[in-house]
């Protein structure tokens, strides 16, 4: 092999490790996902090629499309964190005696266990005696306890504010270090302008994370469209009453691992997989825009 040769094959072979692990871990189990999408498979006997029947079988699957809207309904967190985050990230952006202390507060629910989180908001929300209900029972808000764990309105809403209390910490951090970057000159130059507190964050502090918030933006949007140990661990594994609490990834765990509907389970996921893509391309492009 001579010199010319080697030194073109120097670079993939660098680049080989890294290909094989995302052949192996990734590649592999996405297409055998899209194969398994097309039989019907439930681990113990053979895939038997069926076609389109899973995809069409979705198509009238009422539990898949609550699910889905339930998912949709989930991006809600998306605003809500990323307003949130930039509102503590500003807060704590200062130098004040402690405030380091702050800022790992505000970060701890984001290293605890997602598991651990769920079974302390089980506690808080417990219908025979937990804080939740009875705070509201000595302001005089209700009269009886409410179960809310098992109230088809009220177990996403719950989930949703796990999600947003386990995740504004990561985020402000996000955010922290993106308004560190922003030159004090331009926050001077506000000041001369006339701008007050508000307005100086509002021109000069939001326009100068950007880049930022549309990367939030796209990670919890993702993140909300994959949500499942908040559910898993608020519903006790069962989704809730009805499903009122079920999403798409809990779904597709409940076919796949409970009812060992592996082909059903993957045609989920196949869809699931185009929605997720879709977004992170929307999001790319706006990114892409913002930047011209």
């Amino acid at each position: 092999m001579n010199a010319r040769i080697r030194s073109r094959l120097t670079p993939y072979l660098f680049l080989a490790p890294a290909l094989i692990f995302m052949s192996v871990f990734t590649l592999y189990p996405l297409l055998a996902v899209g194969y398994y999408s097309f039989t019907e498979y439930d681990i113990l006997r053979p895939p038997a090629p069926v076609g389109l029947a899973n995809y069409q079988r979705l198509l009238n699957d009422g539990v898949f499309w609550l699910s889905l809207r339930n998912s949709f309904v989930y991006l809600i967190v998306t605003p809500v964190i990323i307003a949130l985050a930039i509102g503590l990230a500003i807060a704590l952006n200062r130098t004040l005696p402690g405030i380091s202390v702050f800022r790992a507060l505000y970060y701890i629910p984001v290293i605890t266990g997602s598991v651990a989180i769920g079974i302390a908001w089980q506690f808080l929300f417990n219908g025979s005696g937990g804080p939740i209900n009875g705070l509201l029972l000595w302001l005089g808000v209700i009269d009886k306890p409410i179960v809310f764990l098992t109230e088809p309105s009220y177990i996403l809403p719950i989930a949703m504010l796990m999600t947003i209390w386990m995740g504004v910490g990561y985020y402000m951090v996000v955010f922290l270090a993106a308004l560190q970057n922003i030159p004090e000159d331009l926050y001077d130059a506000a000041r001369i302008d006339g701008c007050n507190h508000w307005q100086k964050h509002w021109h000069v502090s939001i326009p100068g994370i950007r880049p930022a918030i549309v990367f939030v933006a796209v990670i919890s949007s993702l993140s909300a469209l994959k949500v499942f140990d908040e559910i898993y661990v608020l519903t006790n594994a069962t989704g809730g009453v009805l499903n009122s609490g079920s999403t798409m990834v809990f779904y597709l765990w409940k076919q796949a691992f409970r009812l060992q509907n592996v082909g059903y389970a993957s045609a989920i996921a196949m869809v699931l997989l185009v929605i997720t893509l879709s977004f992170s391309i929307l999001n790319v492009r706006l990114l892409e825009r913002r930047e011209d």
